[in-house]
């Protein structure tokens, strides 16, 4: 049901068990930490103190037991995210360089070096904090929705097939790629169409079981699928 949704249940931690709805705050948090992480790297902070930066944050945010005094921003965990972070960065700035990255307590463990790595990969271009955050915001909706389709593949025993039509999830097929690959796993290139069609068809139903997480009404859903896909055109 779209009521046990992870945003949900955090933004109802007033009137729910408070440890369930701060786990789901975790999950929500380590999906989410790398376009806060390219956020604060457009806003011009070095490696470094991005990283400490967005440590300090999520470890404020889930050390703090107030979330039933979370506002809902419009309902979406993307919003309200960015929101805290601002304020965050206005306010404890100096805070979070005396207490490193939680004061020592790892609430959310960062890889460092990959963090970096990942951000010298976002394109150049892409100079707004603004613009890069909504981007990385959607690829990682992208790149959650791959990982439990992934998963219900595997768990279908179709972990195979699933690596070699993967690709076709994001682009067409090259004249003639269908019936070559057709006649490698010896089924026809009409039956590999159908196949890559359903495949497709799970890929949308796992993006929007993802977005459903982060806002509270389903009735957001096609709001936020369609602010998903104007951020990753915009890249």
């Amino acid at each position: 049901m779209f009521a046990t949704t992870r945003w949900t249940l955090v933004l109802a931690a007033g009137d729910r068990d408070g440890g369930v709805a701060m786990e789901a705050l975790e999950q929500l948090c380590r999906a989410y930490w790398f376009p806060l992480y390219a956020y604060v790297r457009r806003r011009g902070y070095d490696a470094h103190a991005a990283q400490d930066l967005t440590q300090g944050f999520f470890a404020r945010l889930l050390e703090r037991n107030d979330l039933a005094g979370l506002t809902r921003e419009g309902g979406r965990f993307r919003s309200f995210l960015l929101t805290a972070l601002n304020h965050f960065l206005v306010n404890e700035h100096e805070k979070s360089r005396t207490q490193k990255r939680g004061g020592g307590r790892l609430l959310l463990s960062l890889d460092e070096t990959a963090a970096e790595d990942r951000y010298l990969h976002v394109p150049s271009h892409s100079d707004s904090p603004d613009g890069a955050f909504e981007r990385q915001w959607a690829l990682a909706v992208m790149e959650q929705a791959m990982a439990r389709l992934a998963e219900e593949q595997a768990a279908a025993g179709k972990t195979a097939d699933f690596e070699v039509l993967k690709p076709f999830l994001s682009r067409e097929p090259d004249s003639g790629e269908y019936a070559d690959l057709a006649a490698k796993l010896g089924t026809a290139p009409g039956t590999l169409a159908v196949r890559v069609h359903r495949l497709r068809e799970r890929f949308r139903a796992m993006v929007r079981a993802v977005v459903a997480d982060t806002v509270d009404s389903p009735w957001e859903v096609e709001a936020e699928m369609r602010h998903l896909l104007r951020a990753l055109e915009a890249g």
